[in-house]
């Protein structure tokens, strides 16, 4: 049997190359370390490990403006499990307009992300028993849809931070959620509204944390004696009726107003902007005006929030 030429001979010497054909062992690390770093190898141990069979993290489709929400697209955004070990789907930043196409998910997920998106209605979902929180934030969301409670009826949370909701009764669909217990509406035009906090606490009892601050008892029973008897229905009826005009598929219902100020409007906020003098008043104009008043017209614009504030000095001590 005639001798392999190389096989007394260690790998490298006499400067033949170390075999690596079929049927040879593999280069060792340190090999690939020491020898192969001249001419720009990978150590071994700065090789990424991946298990047979295991995929690579998905890459996160591109946002466009107005991207429909297809079963396309929801199979492609991200899907993972989150810190409270719920299953999440992510689809935050597509700047998605109309909530569709949900069934696509197949009621797999315990969690949706739809923040940073142009949702103007929370409506649209097929049942899905399993869900529990909505993220709805820095959307522009303007109304919530009837019947939410037979679509999601296992809905615990939903955060709507950030968003156009303006009126008090735009949030009475939220009271047939019985399941509803965590709920946020900070930084919307409604928060700046009289008796909001105590109105979403006798509207929709069953929630324990209203925008990140639990919901005390002596909350509960401050708004329960505000809307109780005649006096109390009639001032929710009164705060709930300036919404219920809505045609399904108009727009925000700011358009309008803000298209053109009436002259006397103009004159209003000119005279209130040249009289500020500090600014704490300028900081109080700003939060006027985002809130959809006029500027020293807030007091006679409101012949229906003197009545509120009557009903609520007669309500409340007849009550203690």
């Amino acid at each position: 049997m005639w001798p392999v030429p190389g096989c007394c001979r260690s790998p490298g010497e006499g400067g033949e190359p170390p075999l690596t054909g079929r049927g040879s062992p593999p280069p060792r690390s340190s090999q690939l370390g020491e020898e192969g770093a001249g001419r720009g190898a990978v150590p071994a141990a700065r090789l990424p490990r991946r298990s047979a069979g295991v995929p690579g993290p998905a890459r996160r489709p591109a946002a466009r403006p107005g991207a429909k929400l297809t079963a396309e697209l929801i199979e492609q955004a991200a899907q993972y499990t989150n810190a409270v070990r719920d299953r999440e789907l992510d689809l935050r930043g597509y700047k998605i307009p109309v909530i569709e196409n949900l069934g696509a998910t197949l009621d797999q997920f315990d969690a949706i992300d739809f923040s940073d998106n142009e949702i103007r209605k929370l409506d649209g979902f097929p049942l899905l028993r399993r869900l529990k929180t909505l993220l709805m934030n820095n959307n522009r969301i303007c109304r919530i849809g009837e019947n939410l409670e037979q679509a999601l009826p296992s809905l615990t949370e939903l955060i709507l931070t950030n968003n156009n909701i303006a009126e008090l009764g735009e949030l009475d669909p939220l009271s047939t959620i019985k399941s509803l217990t965590y709920l946020s509406i900070l930084r919307n035009p409604v928060t700046n509204k009289k008796h909001y906090r105590l109105y979403v606490i006798h509207k929709v009892p069953q929630v324990r944390v209203l925008d990140f601050q639990k919901v005390k008892l002596k909350e509960r029973q401050e708004a329960e004696k505000m809307f109780k008897g005649k006096r109390g229905a009639q001032l929710a009826k009164d705060i709930a009726r300036r919404t219920k005009t809505f045609n399904p598929g108009a727009g925000l219902p700011t358009d309008k107003k803000k298209a053109g100020p009436s002259p006397g409007d103009v004159e209003a906020i000119k005279t209130a902007i040249a009289n500020a003098t500090t600014l704490a008043e300028v900081e109080r104009l700003k939060g006027l005006l985002q809130a959809g008043q006029i500027p020293g017209r807030e007091r006679k614009s409101g012949p229906s929030e003197d009545a509120e504030e009557e009903m609520e000095e007669d309500t409340v001590p007849n009550g203690s």
